[in-house]
């Protein structure tokens, strides 16, 4: 079977000469969801609108559903929801209308539409809100109707951009359970939360510069950091790199990385190699504020591909 979205050697250089995407590559198999992951301005928001038929590139091939995006965009978007970080709602009206206007500009009427309504809003637990304007509602019920509007003309694959942006930690992981209940379907979601990514994705694509950096599930990445991850902030930021010398070639210790105040280093044995790094610091008079050790997560995978940490969006 081929893949719901495939994208080759995608080049896209906008106006003085920034290259957003330089041979960019990725597959979305059906039923896969694929979490795109990269920092602001590695090529990630350029790769959706190309495979939504917003932006074409300059070179490279990339279809959805067999559908050949920049020949066939009409089909494309028959064939894709599309979930943006900016709600897509109409304030004014009620979470009904705004379904059965969805509904409307994919060609559905009469009781077809209002069945799918129904469902929809019973799904996402919005009926009895249904009567009610939007502006009224919480962030996660409209993050909810968000998804739901993109899912009414029964997508074969959905595009998920930031879907959890500004919500509070519990309509994040309600959202999450609405997600993942999703099966069958192929989903290309684009996040700042490595949690969300951890939890939701199947497979993770980095992104860094226009390119991918990195493959591969979760679990996969994250076990190719062998060892421990060892954290230390030391207290004043300027000392970060005098700190990063003084550690740099400490027998236990390898690839130390800095963060702003932060540094970090992967080691075989973490609680062994802590005394001697604290040692070395205390050597060069750089004051620690604090130490942690613990085992690799989707974050000391982030830095060592993209070289630094995520930034998370407000």
């Amino acid at each position: 079977m081929p893949p719901a979205v495939l994208a080759r050697d995608l080049v896209k250089t906008y106006p003085k000469g920034v290259k957003a995407l330089d041979h960019l590559s990725l597959a979305v198999e059906p039923g896969e969801i694929v979490g795109l992951l990269g920092p602001n301005g590695a090529g990630k928001s350029t790769t959706v609108k190309i495979l939504t038929t917003l932006a074409r590139a300059d070179s490279g091939h990339a279809e959805v559903m067999g559908h050949d995006v920049a020949r066939h965009p009409g089909r494309v978007r028959t064939a894709i929801g599309v979930v943006a970080q900016r709600s897509g709602l109409d304030p004014a009206g009620t979470g009904r209308e705004n379904l059965t206007l969805q509904g409307h500009l994919f060609g559905l009427r009469g009781a077809e539409l209002r069945r799918r309504v129904d469902e929809l809003l019973e799904r996402f637990d919005l009926t009895e809100a249904a009567g009610r304007r939007t502006r009224d509602w919480s962030g996660g019920m409209q993050r909810r109707l968000d998804v739901a509007m993109g899912l009414v003309h029964r997508p074969a694959v959905l595009f998920l951009d930031e879907p959890t942006t500004g919500l509070d930690p519990e309509a994040r992981a309600a959202l999450w359970q609405e997600i993942r209940r999703l099966q069958g379907m192929a989903i290309l979601l684009t996040t700042h939360y490595l949690d969300e990514a951890d939890r939701l994705a199947d497979r993770l694509v980095i992104v860094d510069g226009g390119r991918v950096v990195a493959e591969g599930t979760p679990d996969r990445l994250k076990g190719e950091l062998r060892g421990d991850a060892v954290h230390i902030e030391v207290r004043e930021t300027p000392e970060a790199l005098q700190a990063r010398t003084a550690l740099t070639g400490l027998p236990g210790l390898r690839e130390v990385t800095v963060d702003g105040s932060r540094l970090s280093a992967r080691a075989d044995d973490g609680a062994a190699a802590v005394p001697a790094a604290l040692a070395a610091l205390e050597a060069h008079g750089i004051r620690v504020a604090t130490v942690t050790v613990a085992r690799p997560s989707l974050d000391d995978v982030y830095l060592k591909h993209a070289g630094r940490r995520m930034e998370v969006a407000a």
